[in-house]
C-alpha cells in the first residue's frame, strides 16, 4: 500500500507499507493491502505502520481523517511527529494535541458568545426600527 500523510503544509510521508495501525472514534483498527475501501475519523493517538525494508515506525497524530482507497492510504492531520520511541510520542500528544484542542474549544466558545450578542443587537434593532 502507498501511505501519504498529508499536514496543512506539508506532506510529512509517502512511501510503500505492508501493515497500518491507527486510532479511530471506537479504537484502533489495522488495514492490510488486501483491505476494503475504508474511511475513518482519527482522534489524537499513535499511527503505527510496517514497512518491508525498514520494519516498524510511529507517528503521533493529531485529530483528522483517514481514507483507504485500493492500493492508496492517504491520511490528512492538523499535525503529525515521527519518532521511534513510544513514551516519548505519546507524551507529545498529551503536551501538544490535547493543548490544542482545549484552546480551540475555547476559541469556539469566545466566537459563538460573539456571535450571540450579534445575533441580540440585531433583533432589539428590528423591535425598534
Amino acid at each position: 500500500m502507498n501511505l501519504k500523510i498529508l499536514l496543512p503544509s506539508e506532506v510529512l510521508l509517502d512511501q510503500e507499507v505492508v501493515e497500518i495501525v491507527a486510532e479511530g472514534q471506537n479504537g484502533s483498527f489495522g488495514l492490510l493491502p488486501r483491505h476494503v475501501c475504508f474511511v475513518s475519523a482519527l482522534v489524537p493517538g499513535i499511527l503505527y505502520f510496517k514497512t518491508e525494508d525498514e520494519g516498524e515506525e510511529y507517528l503521533a497524530v493529531d485529530q483528522g481523517i483517514l481514507v483507504k482507497c485500493g492500493e492508496k492510504v492517504l491520511v490528512s492531520v492538523r499535525n503529525a511527529v515521527r519518532g521511534s520511541e513510544l513514551s516519548k510520542l505519546k507524551q507529545t500528544i498529551r503536551e501538544r494535541f490535547h493543548v490544542l484542542d482545549e484552546k480551540e474549544k475555547k476559541a469556539r466558545s469566545a466566537a459563538a458568545r460573539i456571535e450571540a450578542g450579534i445575533v441580540k443587537r440585531f433583533l432589539e434593532i428590528s423591535k425598534h426600527g
